[in-house]
């Protein structure tokens, strides 16, 4: 861990299948080896040890401030903006909250077993009690399960990719129906997907 992590390297960040806790043990683990604490060595970690208040919403939010000033570039109201967002995990439900808090239209919500779609929008918070109730985003009585590949092509104006990379690939970038790409995972996009 020691040859990975350092101050002249950028500091880790919880992502796919890890959280504060694991944060937390790499710090520790990093802390032993220096024989002092090095809070500073990861971020994401618990409000207890260090954590910073509003970590957990920071992409998200992200992702939120930035489709609104490119909503703004682009004259196109808010409050007719349809969402789409791919995954569901911290970054994706973060952003469908907020976005759905600040007036948009949340349609579809798009995961690895599947999507879940309503043109009227879909309610954020329903949708998280459903997933830790059942397991999954499908069978969500607020929405129609759809597949999830048809999905990412629905017309909106807001397409969120907050799960993965290279989802955006040279073969399906030239499908999406969107205004504005928002990438919320980390490389969603390949290098010629971004051309297209």
């Amino acid at each position: 861990i020691m040859d990975v992590i350092g101050p002249e390297r950028d500091v880790p960040a919880p992502d796919v299948n890890t959280n504060d806790r694991i944060m937390a043990w790499v710090m520790d683990t990093y802390s032993m080896h220096q024989r002092h604490t090095v809070t500073a060595v990861v971020t994401g970690k618990p409000m207890a040890i260090g954590g910073s208040r509003g970590r957990r919403e920071a992409t998200g939010r992200g992702c939120l401030i930035v489709t609104r000033k490119a909503l703004e570039r682009l004259g196109i109201r808010q409050d007719n903006t349809r969402v789409v967002i791919q995954g569901f995990g911290n970054v994706g439900s973060m952003t469908a909250k907020l976005m759905q808090e600040a007036g948009f239209k949340i349609i579809c919500i798009i995961e690895y077993d599947g999507a879940v779609y309503n043109p009227n929008g879909i309610d954020a918070n329903a949708l998280l009690q459903h997933r830790a109730e059942t397991g999954s985003i499908l069978n969500f009585p607020g929405a129609e399960n759809m597949d999830r590949h048809e999905a990412m092509f629905l017309e909106c104006e807001v397409l969120v990719p907050a799960a993965t990379e290279n989802v955006i690939t040279s073969q399906n970038a030239g499908q999406l129906r969107c205004r504005i790409l928002c990438e919320g995972a980390n490389g969603p996009t390949t290098p010629l997907a971004d051309d297209i």
